[in-house]
């Protein structure tokens, strides 16, 4: 059962310009939140995705590479976060590829009750885009861990995984092609 989402929260996502989300740590890991921009970006309503596990959003995308990434990042609660190029599917079926950050939101006495998901449609991005999301996201948490840590939440992980972008476009533009140049199934 989810817990009730600390207001300072709430406010945070709801005047953040960054596509955000944000999962309860338990079970499967449900979408408690989303905001605007995450709803702009993917099409989808909260009444579309909240209650349910944003693995939705793959459709039937073989993201075998990001996938294994995500699970490892589930299963090893020392790792603090994730980032990695994903394949979604907007609510209209047009894909996208995502680059999906997530990092563990834990309480004072350590225990992690959210995970933290920022979304970035990187298919026909431009590096120069891509660094001015990733100035976009490092501002987004630097706001993030005082008005977290008001609410007694701890946000876990550094910065260091927000690098490489020209890397990141250029795998992205090659996840784009792998899924254009598939057999319709």
């Amino acid at each position: 059962m989810s817990r009730a989402l600390p207001s300072p929260l709430i406010d945070y996502f709801r005047q953040s310009r960054v596509a955000l989300a944000m999962a309860d740590a338990e079970g499967d890991n449900h979408l408690v939140l989303v905001n605007a921009p995450f709803c702009a970006l993917t099409g989808y309503t909260p009444d579309d995705v909240v209650g349910r596990n944003c693995r939705m959003l793959q459709r039937d995308a073989p993201n075998i590479e990001p996938r294994a990434r995500l699970r490892e990042f589930l299963d090893r609660p020392t790792q603090p976060n994730v980032r990695t190029p994903i394949v979604n599917f907007r609510k209209d079926g047009t894909p996208f590829v995502n680059l999906l950050y997530m990092s563990r939101l834990k309480s004072i006495d350590g225990q992690t009750r959210y995970i933290f998901a920022s979304q970035f449609d990187v298919s026909r991005s431009q590096p120069d885009m891509l660094a001015d999301y990733d100035a976009q996201l490092t501002s987004t948490l630097g706001r993030l861990v005082p008005i977290a840590g008001e609410a007694g939440i701890v946000v876990e992980g550094t910065l260091l995984t927000i690098a490489n972008s020209a890397a990141i476009v250029a795998q992205a533009k090659m996840m784009l092609a792998d899924l254009d140049s598939a057999p319709d199934a």
